[in-house]
Parts: structure tokens; C-alpha cells; sequence
């Protein structure tokens, strides 16, 4: 979480994180503002700013060192998850991990909604009850709908709009409800 977003859900003014952890007003501002980076601080400023929020370095540094890939590398590497560990052990390590709703936090909604669709699909598929955790998201939709860059290479080649039909009718409905087309999480190379 940035400290814009810290302090947005702590009700916190700039004016108070500055008093707080006694770093200049100037600095803090333009920290929030996105005009200097936390990572470029010394790492006294980082301490003082994490403790003044009440969260750790860790937590106000990781948005400084995420970098998003491309969503079809985090599809593959989520289909690639589930054949390495297996259903069960995938559904596991999802729900412990927290990982739908960091991603959902940061506002990756494709990758959020994509393995929110793995994991009702695996379960529904071992007999596992859904978890109600996720409620909130499941009422989501992308704006746009997601092929697969296999479909849409064979749509771009041929220009045939039937081809991006029968695969949204051919795929996986915990995906589908979320605007993702997915045909087949299990043949993976």
C-alpha cells in the first residue's frame, strides 16, 4: 500500500505524518505527491515514516519495487503453478497467500479476477466449497474481455469474429463471469 493510500484510510493529513514522525512538511508532501521517491530516501526517513503510520518499512517500500508483467506471462505462470503443486496445494496456497486481494488492492484487476477464476474453477472442480472471502470481488466484471493471445492471433490471421465466439462459448464459466476467456488452465508446457 503507497502512504497516499495509508493515510487515506487512516484519515491522516500530510500536516500530521509530518509532525508525527518528524520529517519536513516539504518532504512528506512530496512524497505523497509521487514528486520524490521513498526509495531514494535514507532509510532513518523510511524508519520514521513507517512508524508514524504503524505499518513496517517493508509494507510502505513494496509498492516502490513491483513491477507488473504482461498478463499473459501471469496466466501462463499461474497455469504453471497449479500443474507444479496440484489443485489442492494451488487452492491453499492462494487463500494463504492473500494474493486475489493484494492484487485487487493494487488495482490489478485482470490478474485479481484471473486467479479469483482459478481458484473457484479448481475448486468446484475437487468438490471444495467456495471461499466467501472474495465475495466482494466475485461482483466484478472487466470492461473489456481478455483472450488468449493464441485465439487472437488466430482471429488477426483469419478476421473471423466467429473464432472469438465459439471461444468465449467454449470457455471456463468461473472466467467467463469475469470477462476472461480461458479454455484450458492444464495444457501447459
Amino acid at each position: 500500500m503507497t502512504i497516499q493510500e495509508i493515510l487515506k484510510n487512516r484519515k491522516m493529513s500530510v500536516y500530521r505524518l509530518a509532525k508525527e514522525s518528524g520529517i519536513a512538511y516539504t518532504t512528506c508532501n512530496d512524497l505523497v505527491s509521487g514528486r520524490a521517491r521513498l526509495e531514494k530516501c535514507s532509510a532513518g526517513t523510511v524508519y520514521k515514516i513507517a512508524r508514524a503510520l504503524d505499518v513496517t518499512m517493508e509494507d510502505i517500500l513494496e509498492p516502490c519495487f513491483l513491477k507488473r508483467g504482461s498478463f499473459d506471462n501471469f496466466r501462463s505462470n499461474i497455469c504453471h503453478r497449479v500443474k507444479e503443486s496440484g489443485d489442492i496445494d494451488f487452492i491453499i496456497e492462494t487463500l494463504e497467500s492473500n494474493d486475489i486481494r493484494k492484487y485487487y488492492e493494487r488495482k490489478w484487476y485482470p490478474e485479481s479476477l484471473y486467479l479469483l477464476a482459478m481458484l473457484d474453477y479448481l475448486s468446484r472442480e475437487n468438490n471444495v466449497p467456495i471461499c466467501n472471502e472474495y465475495d466482494d470481488i466475485r461482483q466484478c466484471r472487466l470492461d473489456k474481455v481478455i483472450y488468449p493471445s493464441g485465439i487472437l492471433a488466430v482471429f488477426a490471421a483469419t478476421k473471423n469474429g466467429d473464432v472469438l465466439e465459439r471461444a468465449a462459448m467454449d470457455a471456463i464459466p468461473e472466467f467467463r463471469r469475469f470477462n476472461i476467456i480461458e479454455n484450458d488452465i492444464r495444457n501447459v508446457i
